[in-house]
Formats: structure tokens, C-alpha cells, sequence
């Protein structure tokens, strides 16, 4: 098809705004997908994308619509909404002219929708809003098209005002693609450079790259080149996506489809990379995507120590569909062989752990989550460290840096106070606010990372009835009173159990963390002493208890003496059990690091 007739749009939005159900509505005026083949988020295919209600993975499909007896060519890029997977975000917009920016005519702009408008804008994009859920009983669409206004200077009365659900001005959408967002610029007759997207593995198809062909043309007997990796790769297969994978006999400049690669590791063939021609390269790449940056560590061990290989390679796959998940091997005392892993974000934690359990069926022990910290030493060299069990000694240390964020919050004005007490509690600076709309104010906060990541998002959802919403972003690093707080159990320190605190906070988390393990480690035959220390010392101490034997029960009567001398022969079997003893820590006790915020 002639470029002029091709449209490459995305639908930006907060998470449940509606998106998902308005490409769904999309798809079937389109005709794209049959009243027959229909069912709800068509493009969101994972189970876990349809159980939690929101967008994971971007995914691309091609619908023809007829605008006054001309057939368009519209490419939608389906995008996640979430804060974790901004990264997805940034990649899809590189590969559209337009944007839908579809806003909750109930909640209005949301911290996320911000967000993501910005580096729709930065990525030079049009904007074209549009108001959902109109249809709802709480909808006050005249509220929010000033919200927007007062955001892009589009008049408020030129909105679009939709009900995705119901299918009302649905086309009046389409009609605004059409006449609203440029054709692409790309010439067919110069050297192919086409951008990757994102991409999924096909046990037969191997690496399929999703691509937006920017110039030149891509056919299936062309030998390609990846200009990152310097592979080359004959295609197994060409196409499009009509919703499903249909295989074409050539891609033009302004097409977005697949390539099949048939590589065998998504190592070869990375996001953000340019397929260029292996005969008649292009002299240089599209611009890159910045690499992703984990912000969160965890470590996931088997509970079995023999599925150490299948967990090796869950990661591995899971990997090739989401290039921002990295992990490396690590060796814990308590938990034996497992990985350190590195997520964007708590909620891309969850996804990988579940998507772990659930397609790889294995079982799974995750410890508590850290930041990544930067530490100073006294020689003057800087370490960076993600697990708090590998910072160095203190006599070492000139000082601990650790993240900060810029954090967003877009609030109900009535819900004022208690976001206030909730930042400072988490050891936030309060550095600013807004009013976007009348009764709406945007708060924003310098806060940890660390302070972040565990339940502060529940917390605030609770506190505001989930009205609020949030967004963050990494600001730098900054040096903080910070010491690592250890467990020993039965005088060993447990790896996977050590935190990393602010100092104030040490003494009592060491305490909260003791009074937990004494509930949750099982008593053993011999006394066994929990310990937390920080800077050096013992700060606090709780002793489990030993399973006794009564062994004065056949001793009745007589002299006190045969007494003694049966309960010290049973203290010297006690104190040589504890020699060899081995002390079983129970999974619940690596989840009660992450616990310690609800006591």
C-alpha cells in the first residue's frame, strides 16, 4: 500500500482508562476480527494480562478502514499503561507518527497519563485525546476536556467523548487518525533500515522481531543484518499482524510487521536494534532506545535444589520477550544455588514470579527486594551493589549513595493530609504542588527508592480510597546514613535475610524482624539463638526454645543429686547435637523482611 495511505498510531493512557476495550472496539468496526472470533482485550493473550486487568507486553496489529471510499492502512501499537513498563512505552512510540491520549471521564488525569504524554511529546508525536467512559453514571466530561485543555491547549469542545465499552463515536476516532496524524516518510528505494520494537520466541519461528520498516523494503530471500549485534539472519518468514501472524511477500517503508529470524537467543537480537540489508547496508542505525535500567533486585532460588537448570532456563525465555529482565547466578548459604534478578519495578517482580510459577510450573522462593546502592570506598573507587549481603566492611566504607526518586502524586485535594504523613513517614522531601484541575492537586517528592518498594503503593491506595495515583523517575544518587542490618541464626549469618537501613531505623526493624523469626523458626532439639546485628554489635536477641524431653519422669523421690545428674548427661547430648544440628529456616521467613512495614 502507497505510504500516504498508511496511519502508525499508539493508545497512551493510565492504567484502566480503557484502552485495551478501545482498540477491541477498534478491531471489530474495522472488521479486523469477526463478532464470532470477539472476546475482550483481543490483545492482551496472556492470562495474566487478563486476570490483573492491564497491559504487560506492547503488541502491534493492522486494521483497514474505508474513509470515504478510500481504504487506509491503520497500525495500532498497544502499549502498557503501568509505571514499571514505561520502557515498553518509550519503544512503541518510536515506531508511530500519532498518539490517542484516552483519559477516564470519571478520574480524569492521572499521574501516568502525564507520564506517558510527556515522552509521546518528546517523541515528536501528534496528540489526539479522547474522553471514555461517558457512558458511566459518575462521567463529568466537561470537567475533564478543561483538564486537557489547560494540559495541550486543544479546545475543549474539539474532544473526542467516547464510550469504548458501548461503541459510541468510536468511528468519529478512526475519521481523526485518518485526517489527523501524518502519513509516514520513508523511501522504498534506499538501504533498509527497520526498527525492533519488541519482540517474543517461537519454538519454531525462533526470535520473531516485531518491526516498524522506517526506509528501503524487507522480502523473504533477502539476507538481513542486525547493526548492533552484527548478525545476519535469513528470514524464516515475513508478515503482519491481522491480529494473528500473517505471513506477506514483502514489508515497504512505513509498514510495521514481524521478521522471523530463527535465531535460537534473544542475545543476538536485541530491542532497539536496526535489521538492516547484509549486501547494501545502511551506514548507520536508527537511534537507539536507552537499555533499560533495573531498579529492583531480588533472588530467586528453587525450593528444589535439582530444578536449579529449569529455573535457569524459565529465566532464559522469559528474557527473550522481556529484554528489560537481567539476571545473574548467585550462591546463598540458606538457599543454596539461585539467581539475583533485576525488575523495573515491585509490579514487574510479581508478573516475572507468577509467570515463573505458572508456565514453568516450579517452585520458587524470592527474597525480600533491594535497590541497587552505590558504595564509596575509602580507596576512592565506587562499587555498586544490589544484594545487601555484598556490602563491604564498614571499615572500608567512606559511604553508602542509594537512589532517589522524583515521585508524582495526583490526589483529591481531601486526601491532602495523609499523603503528607505517608511521604514523611517513608523519609520524604516534600519539594512541591499543583493544582491541575478544581479539587485535584499534584504533590511532588523526593523520596528513596528503598522507601518505595515495599507497600507503598497499597498504602497509598488505602489511605485514598484509590484515588490517588502515582508516577516516579530516577533523580540521582545521594549518600545516606545507611548500615546493613544481619540476621544470625545460631550464630551463622543468614545471606538472605540481610537488609540494608537507614541507622535510625536499625534498632527497632532488627527488633521487628526478631520478634517474627521467633514465631516463624520451628524449635529444633537444642536451644537456637536469633540475633540481629548492625555496626558491629548485637542489638537485639530472642532464643527458640528446645523441644525437651521429660527425662525425670521415671525419677520420683530420692535425693536431688540423681536429679541433676540426669538433666546435665541430657545438656551434654543437647550440646553436642547442636555441633552437627542444622537449623531448617522456613520460606515465610525470607517474606518477613518484606512484612515488617504492616506491624
Amino acid at each position: 500500500m502507497a505510504a500516504d495511505l498508511i496511519r502508525n498510531f499508539c493508545i497512551i493512557a493510565h492504567v484502566d482508562h480503557g484502552k485495551s476495550t478501545l482498540a477491541d472496539r477498534m478491531l471489530q468496526l474495522t472488521g479486523t476480527v469477526s463478532d464470532r472470533e470477539m472476546v475482550e482485550q483481543v490483545l492482551d493473550s496472556m492470562d495474566l494480562e487478563r486476570e490483573k486487568g492491564v497491559t504487560i507486553k506492547a503488541s502491534a496489529v493492522r486494521m483497514n478502514y474505508n474513509y470515504h471510499g478510500t481504504v487506509y492502512e491503520l497500525n495500532l501499537i498497544d502499549t502498557p499503561g503501568h509505571v514499571d513498563f514505561n520502557y515498553e512505552v518509550s519503544r512503541a512510540l518510536e515506531a508511530c507518527e500519532g498518539a490517542l491520549l484516552v483519559v477516564d471521564a470519571t478520574q480524569g488525569v492521572e499521574a501516568q497519563t502525564l507520564a506517558n504524554l510527556y515522552l509521546a511529546v518528546e517523541s515528536g508525536l501528534t496528540i489526539i485525546p479522547v474522553i471514555n467512559k461517558i457512558d458511566l453514571a459518575s462521567a463529568r466530561p466537561d470537567e475533564v476536556a478543561e483538564e486537557i485543555e489547560a494540559l495541550l491547549g486543544t479546545p475543549a469542545e474539539s474532544i473526542l467523548r467516547v464510550s469504548a465499552k458501548d461503541g459510541v463515536n468510536v468511528e468519529e476516532v478512526l475519521d481523526a487518525i485518518v485526517t489527523q496524524i501524518p502519513a509516514p516518510k520513508g523511501i522504498d528505494d534506499v538501504p533498509l533500515r527497520a526498527l525492533i520494537f519488541d519482540s517474543h520466541y517461537d519454538s519454531y519461528k525462533g526470535v520473531v522481531a516485531y518491526v516498524r520498516v522506517m526506509e528501503g523494503r524487507v522480502k523473504p530471500d533477502t539476507s538481513l543484518r542486525l547493526m548492533a549485534t552484527r548478525a545476519d539472519v535469513k528470514p524464516v518468514e515475513i508478515g503482519v499482524f491481522a491480529p494473528g501472524m500473517i505471513p506477506v511477500q514483502e514489508l515497504n517503508a512505513g509498514d510495521v510487521g514481524y521478521i522471523a529470524t530463527g535465531l535460537k537467543t534473544v542475545k543476538e537480537c536485541r530491542v532497539g536494534d536496526t535489521f538492516t540489508l547484509t549486501a547494501n547496508p545502511a551506514e548507520k542505525p536508527l537511534p537507539g532506545y536507552r537499555h533499560p535500567k533495573p531498579m529492583v533486585f531480588a533472588g530467586i532460588y528453587p525450593v528444589e535444589g535439582e530444578d536449579y537448570d529449569e529455573l535457569k532456563e524459565a529465566l532464559e525465555r522469559l528474557q527473550l520477550n522481556d529484554a528489560s529482565l537481567v539476571y545473574e547466578p548467585e550462591t546463598s548459604q540458606a538457599l543454596n544455588f539461585g539467581f539475583r534478578c533485576g525488575f523495573l519495578g515491585l509490579f514487574h517482580m510479581e508478573i516475572i514470579q507468577e509467570r515463573i510459577e505458572r508456565e514453568y510450573n516450579l517452585n520458587i522462593v524470592v527474597t525480600a527486594p533491594s535497590v541497587e546502592y552505590e558504595v564509596v570506598l575509602l580507596t576512592g573507587d565506587i562499587v555498586r551493589i544490589s544484594s545487601p549481603a555484598r556490602l563491604p566492611d564498614e571499615a572500608q566504607i567512606a559511604e553508602v549513595r542509594e537512589p532517589w526518586m522524583r515521585l508524582e502524586v495526583i490526589t483529591p485535594t481531601e486526601f491532602y493530609g495523609t499523603i503528607m504523613e505517608l511521604a514523611i513517614k517513608r523519609r520524604g522531601t516534600f519539594i512541591s504542588q499543583d493544582y491541575p484541575a478544581p479539587n485535584r492537586v499534584q504533590l511532588n517528592y523526593d523520596i528513596p527508592l528503598s522507601e518505595l518498594i515495599v507497600d507503598f503503593f497499597d498504602d497509598l491506595k488505602s489511605r485514598t480510597r484509590g484515588y490517588a495515583s502515582m508516577d516516579y523517575h530516577l533523580l540521582d544518587y545521594r549518600p545516606g546514613n545507611l548500615v546493613k542490618l544481619e540476621i544470625l541464626v545460631d550464630n551463622e549469618p543468614v545471606d538472605a535475610l540481610a537488609v540494608i537501613v537507614h541507622k535510625e531505623d536499625a534498632y527497632h526493624k532488627g527488633q521487628a524482624l526478631i520478634t517474627k523469626l521467633k514465631k516463624l523458626i520451628p524449635r529444633q532439639l537444642f536451644d537456637v539463638a536469633i540475633q540481629a546485628s548492625a555496626s558491629g554489635r548485637v542489638i537485639s536477641r530472642a532464643n527458640v526454645k528446645a523441644l525437651r524431653k521429660d527425662v525425670l519422669a521415671k525419677c520420683y523421690g530420692g535425693d536431688i543429686t540423681r536429679k541433676k545428674k540426669l538433666l546435665e548427661k541430657q545438656k551434654k547430648g543437647k550440646r553436642r547435637m547442636k555441633m552437627i544440628g542444622d537449623v531448617e529456616i522456613p520460606q515465610e521467613a525470607f517474606m518477613a523482611v518484606l512484612k515488617l512495614e504492616d506491624d
